[in-house]
């Protein structure tokens, strides 16, 4: 008999993307590589010298992959050994495609290890999966869910997923997700550049420049606003999927908890563990208070309600974000981003950090104009 669809389908295909991308940035300088055969990584022997970094990156990366491949494959009713062949093959056959498609781009360099530890990964991380559905756990947090969580909402659940991703990245102010304008005001120049001995074009572009606004620096009252409906704003969406109870005020805290783990370790990752912690400034204690203390005086409204507030919520988020600058020391860290290891997976966060409220946004009015008589 075939379950219904669940959020394994949505989350594998969105892992899959932040693969391509982790695997394939930063997508510049394609070559055709003359006369090597696109197997040739194939047959090298195994490196002297392994990073270990990259290895346990390559085998624990795909770990969730082969486990999101295996749900989505069960529930599509495959049978259980089926699913788990399926959770190892497809993200293997993923992975030698990045490989063969590294050939044509200098920066990168296809391995058969890789390969092979990619396909451990998967195979792992199925094998796992395979391993809690037959024990009877999956079922029962499917169980646990059902009751927590509405019927039909992947879409938030998803959306809820991706907010601690986009936390990676550093922010010019904790939980200051959506800050797109500095690198959107940067096009105007590009242009310019593209555009150059063009009159009309350059006249046009200039007003443009002009038009621009230079973001100040915010006060301490903002920026405790700011943290606020950063925090705020993800409660409010898990309220918008669940009934009003006891249970939306466990959610929310665990939001809470998870948005404080996950700044703590993109700050320890920005600036060092001896530094993981140098985001609790006394600006942005009381935001935290503030915003668990609204959330927990919002934890009986509607769904309905939650949605407008939301809406609320997250518009004051991108008001405040777009008036951050970005300071001298957040332009030093993101460099040593840039620069370091971390260049094959920054760039999947940062692109997060930037759209995800925009994209919430986007949801909440679909939500808000939708004729739900669940949402009430």
């Amino acid at each position: 008999m075939q379950r219904p669809p669940s959020l394994s389908l949505p989350l594998a295909l969105a892992y899959c993307a932040l693969v391509v991308y982790a695997s394939l940035y930063p997508f510049s300088g394609w070559h055709h590589p003359h006369g090597l055969w696109s197997l040739a990584f194939l047959s090298l022997p195994w490196p002297r010298w392994w990073d270990r970094f990259d290895v346990v990156a390559n085998l624990f990366g795909y770990v969730p992959l082969g486990a999101l491949v295996f749900g989505a494959a069960l529930r599509r009713g495959r049978r259980r050994w089926r699913a788990a062949l399926v959770g190892a093959l497809l993200p293997s056959m993923l992975s030698l495609t990045l490989e063969l498609t590294q050939n044509y781009l200098p920066s990168r360099v296809p391995s058969a290890l890789d390969w092979a530890l990619n396909t451990a990964g998967a195979t792992l991380g199925a094998a796992l999966a395979a391993l809690a559905d037959r024990i009877g756990l999956t079922l029962r947090l499917r169980s646990i869910r059902d009751r927590w969580l509405v019927a039909g909402s992947a879409g938030t659940q998803t959306m809820l997923l991706l907010w601690p991703l986009g936390l990676l990245f550093p922010t010019p102010v904790p939980l200051g997700l959506g800050q797109v304008w500095p690198k959107v005001l940067e096009v105007p120049v590009a242009l310019g550049q593209w555009a150059e001995g063009v009159p009309w074009a350059a006249q046009a572009l200039g007003a443009l420049e002009l038009a621009q606004f230079a973001p100040v620096r915010l006060s301490p009252p903002a920026e405790a606003a700011l943290t606020a409906f950063g925090l705020l704003t993800p409660c409010l969406l898990i309220y918008t999927v669940t009934r009003p109870g006891w249970h939306r005020l466990v959610l929310a805290l665990g939001a809470a908890a998870v948005g404080m783990a996950t700044t703590t370790l993109a700050t320890a990752l920005n600036f060092g563990p001896q530094h993981m912690l140098a985001w609790l400034t006394p600006t942005t204690l009381p935001a935290f208070a503030a915003a668990i203390v609204s959330a927990v005086l919002a934890v009986g409204v509607s769904r309905r309600a939650a949605v407008a507030l939301g809406l609320v919520s997250v518009t004051a988020l991108l008001v405040l974000s777009a008036q951050a600058p970005a300071d001298p020391y957040f332009a030093a860290s993101l460099q040593a981003w840039e620069q370091g290891r971390f260049i094959r997976f920054h760039g999947v966060s940062q692109w997060l950090g930037w759209l995800w409220p925009y994209a919430l946004l986007v949801h909440l009015l679909r939500r808000a104009g939708a004729r739900d008589e669940g949402t009430r």
